[in-house]
């Protein structure tokens, strides 16, 4: 199962990622925690103290050869773009970290396997915009078979910068933070209106709430997309400061919050046969829009017709 964290800057969806990551290895489950923000700071949520994975985002030429694989329609790295989807003979991912990809690109940060898209860094500035580096996590999604009872977890860029690609879509919920604030409901209505008729599950989660009087606002302005709420933790701030506890002891009501995200998301059901028709109408749209142009070539082409992902045997 996918989910994606969202909400407006200093919303605390960073944090509500990085807790319900650890929530979920503690609870024994595969999880993958990816930071796809422009500020990364999932992995310092997490407890991670040493030096970062390699990026994912800095490492195109690397991603795009290993996940063509032997498709023929593909024949290099340079044709693919970040909304190029899977065919036979492209290589089909999973979550076991002895896999190549993983095993390249991330760390174990107290049993989750955390991968990072890669920080905006000098060599962009004026020529490129963060959306290079996200396209990566779609890439990685689009070839990714997860299964049951394995979980990965985005920390999305914050606000509307999600829809500059097709990576919203990728997810079988996505959980927007929302302080009980007109700006936070605001970024919520502004994220339902875009995603809608893409067929994207959100639901919203409350932060930073003081009182029933929050409580009561949240659900007035979001209805039955309040999926629950986190009031005042001692064990986040006790975190933020480096004193990393056992999610179990995080406060019985913050922590029943994390039993409604998961009931929330293990709801989902994926569609595989959606999910990649999706993918092709993404890649349709950013073929005619700029990546024939940019590639030189008829990307259409790359879409094999006849091709269903799905949880078969996998390569890493």
């Amino acid at each position: 199962m996918r989910i994606a964290f969202v909400g407006k800057g200093g919303s605390g969806k960073t944090t509500a990622a990085a807790v319900f990551s650890r929530y979920l290895a503690e609870l024994g489950h595969p999880v993958l925690a990816v930071d796809a923000d422009i500020n990364q700071h999932l992995g310092q949520a997490l407890g991670h103290d040493g030096p970062p994975p390699r990026a994912l985002g800095s490492d195109l030429a690397w991603l795009k050869d290993h996940l063509r694989g032997t498709n023929p329609r593909i024949p290099s790295a340079d044709v693919m773009i970040k909304t190029t989807p899977p065919g036979p003979g492209s290589r089909l991912l999973d979550l076991d970290p002895a896999g190549e990809l993983l095993r390249r690109c991330s760390v174990d940060v107290a049993g989750v396997r955390h991968l990072v898209t890669g920080e905006f860094d000098e060599a962009d500035i004026g020529v490129s915009c963060y959306h290079s580096k996200t396209g990566a996590v779609e890439l990685y999604l689009n070839h990714l078979l997860d299964g049951p009872g394995e979980y990965v977890v985005v920390d999305m860029t914050a606000g509307a910068d999600a829809f500059a690609s097709g990576l919203f879509t990728r997810f079988d919920l996505t959980v927007l933070v929302s302080e009980p604030t007109r700006r936070g409901v605001g970024v919520y209505r502004q994220y339902a209106e875009h995603a809608a008729g893409h067929g994207v599950a959100l639901r919203v989660l409350g932060n930073k709430v003081v009182d029933a009087e929050d409580v009561a606002y949240l659900r007035g302005e979001v209805g039955d997309a309040l999926l629950g709420w986190f009031g005042q933790s001692g064990w986040v701030r006790a975190a933020e400061r480096g004193a990393v506890a056992p999610v179990a002891q995080l406060e019985p009501a913050n922590l029943a919050t994390l039993d409604a995200v998961r009931a929330a998301l293990d709801e989902q059901e994926r569609d595989w046969a959606a999910y990649h028709r999706g993918t092709v109408a993404f890649h349709l749209r950013n073929a005619q829009a700029w990546g024939n142009r940019s590639a030189g070539t008829d990307l259409a082409a790359q879409i094999d017709p006849d091709f269903r992902p799905g949880p078969v045997t996998t390569t890493h």
